[in-house]
């Protein structure tokens, strides 16, 4: 005695599958707009002691790159 196997019938069990999956992951992420999701990375024990840069940041570069630059021209000449 032996089973007769059909393989339409195990691709439409798979896919069947494979669609209730992604129906059930999408419907958990319908509240998530695209990009909106919360990546945490504030909340973590890493970052959290760590203050923002404030809008003159921007100066520190500046002064680094104007050291860089007179290094270099020091070197040079």
């Amino acid at each position: 005695m032996g089973i007769i196997v059909n393989k339409e019938n195990q691709n439409d069990e798979l896919s069947r599958r494979i669609s209730a999956d992604l129906r059930t992951k999408m419907t958990e992420g319908v509240g998530v707009i695209d990009g909106d999701e919360p990546d945490l990375i504030d909340d973590s024990e890493y970052v959290k002691n760590f203050k923002k840069t404030s809008k003159f940041g921007w100066i520190w570069i500046v002064l680094i790159l104007l050291a860089v630059a007179s290094l270099v021209s020091i070197i040079l000449l």
